[in-house]
């Protein structure tokens, strides 16, 4: 793929780590040869950014997503407004500005004006949506986690919990491996909900797996999550499906030492942001580490290829021209391992 992937890239919470780990992360030219970046955010709060972290990043200032260049950082003006940038601090303006930046964002997006999303860290939404169909995952060098749930109240979960659910985001998942990053069978262990097994386990995760791999999807467990990750089982899957935030997340962050991306699976669009959030704490302090953005690029630049080249022999197949011949017996050529009779 020739063309230059066209990356726009949300500037996040003005009194946080955003513009920094941004304006750092283009520090190197060599992501110029990968993507065309397209900064929406503030050119005052960038200015300001800039300066009180003395980065050399330099940026041409566009009005329209269209007019954006390859070979050159380009910052589109979606928030026009004075800013007052009060790093560590989020306050009512920061939060206008990103939410301005985001309007600007899905109108573009609308347009096909860019070919992938990167959102700049800002604080979760502390109202989730109880019924979010896309799954999300968390990626590092080492594991990628996916949660059934986000952001609920643990007194919440069990009840969360479904084999229509699981079968739903395990689906999700399977496909998001194959399509997204080119796995050519996935592997996906799926975690119990307690430490010993109970009543979610019998009654829906193992029925929601047995389902999965009835559809010839490799999948097992259910696994307790605290030996799981304890004796390193993780590294025989290429995903694993949490029930619940801080089972997938606590270990997740013990495991990313390098970088950590999350991303959204099971729509159309494809977006990710880094795994931390605005860092308040060490906004202004010059010691952000771009890391994690700068993966979060690269995840979506690659997902974006790998689509293109997943979907490209789909779009106009060849014809069949013999007669398959179907293998009705128990033993069929290709039957799927039970993950009983795998991992004991």
């Amino acid at each position: 793929m020739d063309k230059k992937i066209r990356v726009a890239i949300t500037h996040g919470d003005t009194n946080g780590i955003g513009y920094e780990v941004i304006l750092r992360a283009f520090e190197d030219p060599m992501m110029l040869d990968m993507c065309t970046p397209i900064i929406y955010g503030s050119p005052k709060a960038a200015a300001f950014h800039r300066k009180a972290m003395e980065i050399e990043t330099q940026y041409s200032i566009i009005n329209d997503a269209a007019e954006a260049k390859d070979g050159r950082v380009n910052l589109l003006a979606a928030y026009d407004e004075e800013v007052k940038v009060e790093f560590g601090q989020p306050t009512d303006e920061s939060d206008k500005a990103a939410k301005a930046v985001m309007q600007r964002v899905k109108e573009d997006m609308q347009k096909h004006l860019f070919d992938v999303l990167v959102l700049g860290p800002v604080v979760p939404n502390a109202n989730p949506n109880r019924d979010e169909k896309p799954l999300t995952i968390m990626l590092s060098e080492r594991v990628r986690i996916g949660l059934l749930t986000n952001h609920l109240p643990i007194k919440e979960v069990a009840q969360s919990i479904s084999v229509e659910k699981i079968v739903e985001k395990g689906t999700i998942f399977f496909k998001s491996l194959k399509r997204d990053f080119r796995v050519n069978n996935p592997r996906i262990a799926v975690l119990a909900l307690n430490p010993q097994p109970g009543a979610e386990e019998e009654q829906m995760i193992a029925p929601a797996i047995a389902e999965l791999e009835k559809q010839n999807m490799m999948a097992f467990g259910p696994y307790a999550a605290e030996e799981f990750f304890a004796n390193n089982q993780y590294e025989h899957f290429d995903g694993v499906l949490a029930m619940y935030d801080d089972q997938g997340t606590l270990p997740f962050n013990a495991l990313a030492t390098e970088y950590g991306v999350k991303l959204k699976v099971g729509m159309t669009a494809i977006y990710t942001t880094a795994v931390h959030g605005p860092e308040f704490e060490i906004a202004g302090k010059g010691i952000a580490d771009a890391t994690s953005l700068r993966h979060a690029i690269y995840t979506a630049v690659d997902m974006f290829r790998h689509r293109a080249e997943y979907d490209e022999p789909l779009a106009n197949p060849l014809p069949k021209l013999y007669h398959e011949k179907r293998e009705d017996g128990d033993k069929a050529r290709f039957q799927m391992p039970r993950a009983k009779d795998i991992f004991k």
